[in-house]
């Protein structure tokens, strides 16, 4: 009788013990947690879909509980995660993507990206060059590389060629300064 498990009964105590021990390693949304929480269910009992049905409702009532409470707050992560995100080198397009990823709304989304435009210098240009020094690019660059190549770093990255053109054409990291703060 090996590879069977016994029986797991799946109570709204053990549901708020798996929420609780997530939350307490890693920041989310919403629909992430109960994204998160069903798919924890559904590898304890498979595919029985009256019993998902009765684990999904106390999810729900988890989720809806923990927004009330404020342990979920969207508003709060999208901005948190946005700004993180930025300082990481990510493009603001990347960024948008990420936030739709981890089911965060349309609306708190952009205000997320709202509020990363509302600084003087173009979000994007800063992603640029924490995405430039992270990866030694452009001035930061430590041996002599294919512009064409660090071009397409760039666009894969979300990048429009304006942003990568302005960053790659710093000779050097002051240069890169100075153009920001020429931004601002």
């Amino acid at each position: 009788m090996t590879g069977l498990r016994p029986p797991v009964a799946i109570d709204a105590a053990l549901i708020e013990a798996w929420a609780l021990s997530y939350l307490a390693r890693y920041a989310s949304s919403a629909a992430n947690l109960r994204h998160v929480l069903l798919r924890r269910a559904r590898r304890l009992l498979g595919a029985d879909r009256d019993v998902l049905r009765a684990v999904d409702a106390l999810i729900e009532g988890l989720v809806t509980r923990y927004e009330a409470a404020q342990l979920l707050d969207d508003r709060a992560y999208a901005a948190a995660r946005a700004r993180r995100d930025l300082v990481r080198g990510r493009s603001v397009r990347r960024i948008a993507a990420g936030l739709a990823a981890k089911g965060v709304g349309a609306t708190e989304a952009a205000a997320a990206i709202a509020a990363l435009r509302d600084g003087a210098t173009d979000p994007d240009l800063i992603a640029a060059v924490a995405f430039a020094r992270r990866r030694r690019l452009g001035p930061f660059r430590v041996q002599a590389r294919d512009r064409d190549h660090e071009l397409a770093a760039f666009a894969r990255a979300g990048f429009a060629p304006p942003i990568a053109e302005a960053v790659l054409a710093c000779a050097d990291p002051t240069a890169v300064e100075a153009m920001l703060a020429g931004n601002r």
